[in-house]
């Protein structure tokens, strides 16, 4: 079995190898002379590239809609505030694994991090209101685009501080 297969390759070898082979003068691929590069020549008089146009300040629309996400954001982050001293102090209180004290604190780390989701959900809004200015205007950084960027910093600062405390938390809780 394996002889026959041997064979039938042997006789096809050279059939294949005259694929390799050419058969005509086919011109060089390299650069030619003419399609090099070399001296300049001077801009025509008075077509200096005029500056690009200013792009427009964002809209009052986006204005108003920066605003409550960033409102949104921070009730979710003042909730958070106010739920973490207890969460802080079931964690610290927290016993071994399967304790009534460690669920306590698994729970009460739970409502912490369920009472930011609102902010999540702000920066998530951002996220792809920032992506729609920077395709609107992929080379300049738009106006809208600078607006939507500092409503991103100052809700994604607020989740940074969150992420940490989280993180404290869930350190304490021996899991």
């Amino acid at each position: 079995m394996m002889s026959t297969k041997f064979r039938v390759a042997a006789l096809l070898l050279p059939l294949v190898a005259t694929a390799c082979g050419t058969t005509g003068k086919y011109p060089s691929l390299a650069i030619r002379n003419v399609e090099r590069v070399s001296g300049s020549a001077p801009g025509a008089p008075g077509t200096d590239a005029a500056p690009p146009a200013a792009l427009p300040p964002a809209s009052a629309d986006l204005t108003t809609r920066l605003q409550g996400l960033v409102a949104s954001a921070r009730d979710a982050n003042e909730r958070f505030q106010a739920k973490r001293p207890a969460a802080e102090r079931a964690a610290d209180a927290a016993g071994a694994v399967g304790t009534d004290s460690w669920s306590s604190g698994s729970v009460a780390l739970g409502v912490l991090e369920g009472s930011r989701s609102q902010a999540m959900v702000a920066m998530g809004e951002l996220d792809v209101l920032y992506a729609d200015a920077r395709d609107a205007a992929p080379t300049d950084e738009s106006p809208s685009a600078l607006a939507i960027g500092e409503a991103r910093k100052q809700v994604g600062d607020w989740i940074a501080a969150q992420d940490a405390v989280l993180a404290t938390l869930a350190g304490k809780l021996k899991t």
